[in-house]
């Protein structure tokens, strides 16, 4: 969100829940007019749903499309599939799971040597098919094609078949308590699967992931080596992480 006033109605809006065009003009000193132009382009863009006055976070029954959650915090997702490159060494293994944040990381990893990369994410093995001397295996399912996604009790059962080095997944939201949430019930269990089968486990996710709600848990921080955000985590759960021994990196 490059746009300092959508980044600003975006906060309150994760904060409160809602937000008002005519408190929000007060507050940023502009015409209410150009509040609801903001409210609709941001509304256009999937990240909130306009109300009577105002808008709303989203609801927590349906992820936002693929192609708008590119869009979103896409400098913040390039600096985490760096961090998260630089922890990988050549001739490693790893899964990468459904998601615009794993993505992000497979672009990171395009002059990584030998790597053994296991992903139920087509767009991941269509990026890492341009790294010659990666091995991309993917593992088949049930293809949700509004985001290249393969998802389903197939999928699972394949990635079973292998114990690798490293787990990379992004997740849809995550709750105060620091459990992972997601929307679909199938790509839940492969995730879940993934981690099982991971000697290492790192949880990629932007700050727009706090806040959010989503009806189906995958798991919890508690089960996460590393955590690469560029969120400033609440105190509380900060310090929950540290008892988990959750490593936390901002980047």
């Amino acid at each position: 969100m490059t746009d300092p006033r959508h980044s600003l109605i975006l906060k309150r809006a994760r904060r409160d829940g809602v937000v008002r065009a005519d408190q929000l003009a007060d507050e940023l000193g502009v015409a209410v007019q150009t509040i609801r132009r903001d409210l609709r382009q941001l509304s256009t863009a999937g990240v909130l749903e306009r109300t009577h006055g105002g808008a709303a976070l989203p609801s927590g029954v349906r992820n936002i499309g693929h192609r708008s959650r590119r869009g979103q915090a896409r400098d913040a997702k390039a600096r985490i599939g760096a961090a998260v490159a630089q922890a990988i060494p050549d001739d490693a293994s790893l899964f990468l799971n459904i998601g615009t944040t794993t993505e992000a990381v497979a672009r990171a990893l395009m002059q990584h040597r030998r790597l053994m990369v296991v992903t139920n994410n087509l767009n991941v093995a269509n990026i890492l098919a341009e790294n010659e001397s990666a091995q991309v295996i993917v593992a088949g399912g049930k293809l949700r094609r509004s985001d290249g996604g393969l998802v389903g009790d197939l999928t699972a059962d394949v990635i079973t078949r292998f114990k690798v080095d490293f787990a990379v997944i992004g997740t849809s939201a995550i709750d105060d308590t620091g459990d992972l949430l997601d929307f679909d019930a199938d790509e839940v269990r492969v995730s879940q699967t993934i981690l099982a089968q991971a000697r290492t486990r790192f949880l990629v996710a932007d700050a727009g992931k706090f806040n959010r709600a989503a009806p189906v848990r995958i798991g919890s921080l508690s089960q996460i080596d590393r955590f690469y955000t560029d969120a400033t985590l609440p105190e509380a759960l900060l310090h929950q992480c540290q008892d988990w021994n959750t490593r936390v990196l901002r980047v």
